[in-house]
């Protein structure tokens, strides 16, 4: 049985995604924004290098920071498969996340064409 689409349900499904793309950016901007804040104020405290020192105090943070670098290798994976997928760079996504870890991924998916 061949079902029918019509126009209206098109359009209807197109205006749905706009909004939840819409709703996903504001989100993926809330996230990175409070993110900011909370880095600036952990590197005006600690400076940048201090942040690491703080991350090898005890086993807790030492686990905590293990856990955020698998996090973050995995995502890496998944970006370089979206990255060849959507026909994007990958190196620079990538040396941003190495650098300066969340925020890679977080601007990727801010700047990605479709969420």
């Amino acid at each position: 049985m061949i079902e029918l689409v019509s126009k209206n349900d098109k359009a209807m499904d197109s205006n749905t995604f706009s909004r939840n793309n819409r709703i996903a950016k504001a989100l993926l901007i809330l996230v990175l924004v409070s993110f900011s804040v909370l880095t600036g104020l952990a590197v005006y405290h600690y400076d940048f290098l201090g942040i690491f020192s703080q991350a090898f105090n005890n086993y807790a943070s030492m686990q905590i920071f293990f856990d955020l670098l698998i996090a973050l290798i995995l995502v890496l994976v998944w970006m370089w498969h979206d990255a060849k997928k959507t026909n994007r760079s990958f190196w620079p996504w990538a040396l941003v996340t190495l650098i300066i870890g969340s925020f890679g991924p977080l601007l990727y998916l801010l700047l990605r064409k479709r969420i």
